[in-house]
């Protein structure tokens, strides 16, 4: 495609097969439609692409800019992208999520068409007019935006081996975000997003800050360190009894290595606390056929190994990082996790328990404990899912 300054960068024009993700797949079937391609396009994620001076100038919006469609070069549209088609990472180049109601509220004058994947296989163009910029706003208000929750696979990701395996380990908050789980490309949820995920919480603004970051969560010490040492000790103590202990073996062993520990009391009652999460959760996982009558999770490393993927997601869209050093974190993001896991089902109980337990004060209604078994669910059950396709 061209950009606004004349520079021309690749698109997903010479893909052949299958469309690559579900929006390219419905762009096809609603090919003409000019009822239903709204619809489409209200539930899909768009991306438009934007200078990064630009996109690094505070308070500075760029104006969406026409250009001409290959299928008429005479005829100018605002272009769009579907998340499929984008191209090759590049540093200088970005991409910018931008919703059906924000484009119609950062329309530009006189322009009368709308491009979507021009000069590929799912491009569509679209009238722009008034009246059907209010039809895009009705079906966006309708749909309410691309949905969360689902397990996206994007068809010309890696599918298989150890990259393939890594980013897999990411895969509870891409389905949490309704985002790809294999994809290590121009953008993970749009450039200024992914800066702002990054910033907050991660406080991440720099190269430095994100390695610093990374590194932490490779070495798992954002889990939660009294939690992970519960855990810990029932680990240690089932191997020495050549069984699940008992909670309360458990919880005397607890008290007994806070007291060697010379811990406060303050510090010994966290632990206990920790320990009741863990049960409860658990015993919630197992009632719901998530964890097995005999099963532990024993350690909650997953939790890091989960998130440290996606901050290398982010960091990549963020341009913290190129592609060969995101390619590099995730593989050792995977080796790490097979050393700490025995399965695919091991990792996805490590990183839910932990989910629900770090987030228990701020969930009385039991929400993300919801969120976390459905993840599960779909990750461990779904016939598409990498955890029943990628080996461990």
């Amino acid at each position: 495609m061209t950009t606004g300054t004349g520079t021309t960068t690749g698109t997903g024009a010479a893909w052949a097969g299958p469309p690559p993700n579900g929006a390219e797949r419905l762009l096809l079937e609603a090919a003409g439609d000019r009822e239903a391609l709204p619809a489409v396009l209200a539930t899909s994620r768009l991306f438009v692409l934007v200078a990064r001076l630009h996109a690094d100038t505070p308070g500075f919006t760029p104006p969406l800019t026409a250009q001409p469609d290959p299928a008429d070069p005479g005829r100018m549209c605002v272009t769009v992208l579907t998340s499929g088609m984008l191209p090759p990472w590049h540093p200088d180049w970005v991409f910018e999520a931008i919703g059906v109601d924000e484009l119609v509220r950062r329309w530009p004058d006189k322009v009368r068409w709308l491009g979507v994947n021009p000069g590929t296989p799912y491009a569509a163009t679209l009238e722009a007019g008034a009246g059907r910029r209010r039809a895009w706003l009705k079906a966006h208000a309708r749909s309410g935006g691309p949905p969360g929750g689902l397990l996206l696979t994007h068809g010309a990701g890696p599918l298989h081996g150890p990259v393939a395996h890594g980013l897999a380990l990411g895969a509870h908050l891409a389905v949490h975000n309704g985002l790809v789980w294999n994809d290590l490309g121009a953008a993970y949820e749009g450039y200024t997003t992914d800066r702002a995920r990054l910033r907050s919480p991660w406080g991440v603004l720099n190269r430095a800050a994100y390695r610093e970051t990374l590194e932490a969560l490779l070495a798992t010490r954002l889990v939660g360190r009294t939690h992970e040492s519960v855990i810990g000790i029932r680990r240690t103590l089932a191997g020495r009894l050549g069984r699940t202990p008992t909670v309360a073996e458990w919880s005397e062993a607890v008290t007994v290595e806070m007291t060697r520990r010379q811990s406060t009391a303050a510090e010994t009652a966290e632990a206990h606390e920790a320990l009741r999460l863990a049960v409860t959760y658990e015993d919630r996982f197992r009632a719901d056929g998530a964890l097995g009558p005999g099963e532990r999770v024993d350690t909650l490393a997953a939790f890091d190994y989960g998130r440290a993927v996606n901050v290398v997601r982010l960091a990549l869209g963020a341009r913290l990082c190129d592609p060969h050093e995101a390619e590099q974190a995730v593989l050792r993001i995977g080796a790490l996790a097979k050393r700490a896991y025995g399965s695919w089902a091991q990792f996805s109980l490590g990183y839910s328990l932990t989910r629900v337990m770090h987030f228990d004060e701020d969930d009385p209604s039991g929400v993300k404990y919801g969120q976390s078994l459905a993840q599960h669910r779909i990750l461990t059950q779904a016939p598409d899912s990498p955890y029943r396709n990628i080996a461990w």
